[in-house]
């Protein structure tokens, strides 16, 4: 794979002297111009250790207007990172529309370097891979543009490089012994390489490998190679596509219609068995950290079903340090600048702790779909992405718990109705609410959808018959404690 970045190319001096002033003023022009533009720019830079990659990334931040780049040299992951997703420390760092993110330590290094280490496994390797295609076919589709470059030097070349670093005295920190290990496994890690390279090169995102020996050819061609896909990009951007409302045709029965909602719990029993379902996820909740776990819950459903208050009796059961509450209302700019989940990555939880969504990222799929807030295709790859996001959140030692809570219409009514009446709760019901009550059909039908698209064996949907809120509230302790009791591997 590697061939055409073995022909030793080089670039002399003056030509670089010549080529060097041209090319600032375009890429400082391009940068300009993406300041303004609908898209980030994510450029991943890797390759073998010795390769200049830090010595790129100096150059591109010399060359550029550093006040637009945020640049991420990325190591070992830290205690708080190592607590949540192995993607959360990138999600949270990837830059907002018209800015440039440099990762250098991206993604790519852990499947690579493990793989080549011995210490993944084939299938280990492939399931790294596919979590790539996936993350960067998310950024793709949100508009992002990737630009992947991978810095290439032959054994031989690497071992040069480090004796030549570690005779000098104001460089040898650079060599490290990890460095030299890697250097043993040269071999190896070229293979790794080259798996995964062909393995993420795709038609929106391809890796360009770069003969990295010579510095000022590796200088010249990554800077002109950013600076053709910025430009590409900018001529080929096209107006945001049309939002346009998506309303499924009701179809009953369905699995949210076929709901008992006759069910009740006599007060007297309510009251006992509240007490007990909470004194045992309270204890539970306090042996997460221990087990390296932590808890999501999601609660999504009709207006007024309760999910306020039912939260409310599952957080009296917790330590408030460690818990919060996750109130999901219109995105802010800051966050409508970065991919649609970018606000939910930010509130994920560190062992231990628990984040409770009060409404969360389904809002893609139903009110977002049904009021034409996101154009038609955004909310269809939305289930794709939901699923890979959540499988993410569980293989790092969340328990994921979603809750669907339903009342009839008549009940909802009853609800709205006592909510204007009464001073304390007026602030509860806007005519948004009302607005919504008349999709109720389509709101139905969409939740339906995605109750069959996202539960999973990993994260399945909780369906909660809340006509009685009392009833719910019990049925969600019960799962609560049921998924923790799982976590913790107690019966």
């Amino acid at each position: 794979m590697f061939e055409s970045a073995q022909l030793g190319r080089k670039v002399d001096r003056d030509t670089f002297a010549q080529r060097e002033p041209e090319l600032r003023e375009a890429l400082l022009d391009a940068q300009l111009r993406l300041a303004t533009a609908g898209f980030s720019v994510v450029i991943v830079v890797a390759g073998a250790e010795g390769a200049g990659k830090g010595e790129t990334v100096n150059l591109l931040l010399n060359w550029l207007d550093a006040r637009g780049i945020e640049t991420h040299a990325l190591g070992a992951p830290s205690e708080e990172e190592l607590e949540r997703p192995e993607y959360y420390r990138f999600w949270r760092r990837l830059p907002g529309k018209g800015r440039i993110g440099i990762f250098f330590g991206s993604w790519y290094t852990r499947p690579i370097s493990q793989h080549s280490l011995g210490n993944l496994d084939e299938a280990g390797l492939e399931d790294g891979l596919r979590r790539i295609v996936d993350f960067e076919r998310m950024l793709e589709d949100e508009g992002v543009l990737l630009v992947k470059v991978w810095l290439h030097i032959t054994r031989d070349q690497q071992a040069k490089r480090f004796k030549a670093l570690a005779k000098n005295p104001d460089t040898a920190w650079r060599v490290t012994k990890m460095d030299w290990r890697f250097h043993k496994t040269y071999d190896q890690f070229v293979n790794s390489a080259s798996r995964a390279i062909r393995r993420t090169s795709t038609g929106q995102s391809p890796w360009h490998i770069i003969e990295a020996w010579d510095a000022r050819y590796r200088h010249l061609t990554v800077a002109e190679t950013l600076l053709a896909a910025i430009e590409q990009r900018l001529a080929a951007e096209l107006p945001p596509a049309e939002a346009q409302s998506v309303v499924p045709a009701p179809v009953r029965p369905n699995v949210i219609s076929s709901l008992d909602l006759s069910r009740t719990v006599p007060e007297a029993e309510y009251r006992k068995e509240l007490i007990r379902r909470q004194l045992a996820i309270g204890r539970m909740a306090r042996d997460l950290q221990d087990r390296k776990r932590s808890a999501v819950l999601v609660f999504e459903g009709s207006d007024a079903a309760g999910k306020g208050g039912t939260i409310r009796r599952v957080t009296q059961a917790l330590d408030a340090r460690f818990y919060q509450v996750v109130q999901i209302a219109a995105p802010t700019d800051e966050e409508r600048a970065r991919p649609y989940l970018w606000r939910f990555w930010r509130n994920l939880p560190r062992w231990g702790h628990f984040t409770i969504f009060d409404r969360s990222w389904y809002g893609r799929v139903l009110v977002e779909r049904l009021e034409g807030l996101c154009p038609p295709a955004d909310w269809q790859r939305a289930y794709g992405e939901i699923n890979a996001f959540e499988e993410q959140l569980v293989l790092s030692g969340s328990t994921v718990l979603k809750f669907w809570l339903t009342t009839s219409k008549d009940e909802q009514l009853r609800r709205f109705q006592e909510r204007e009446a009464m001073g304390f709760k007026r602030y509860k019901i806007t005519g948004e609410d009302w607005r919504n009550r008349e999709k109720w059909d389509a709101y139905e039908a969409a939740a339906c959808d995605m109750v069959e698209r996202t539960s999973s064996e990993l994260a399945p949907w909780t369906l909660v018959e809340a006509e009685d809120k009392h009833y719910a509230r019990l049925k969600v302790l019960r799962t609560v404690e049921e998924g923790l009791a799982r976590a913790l591997d107690r019966k």
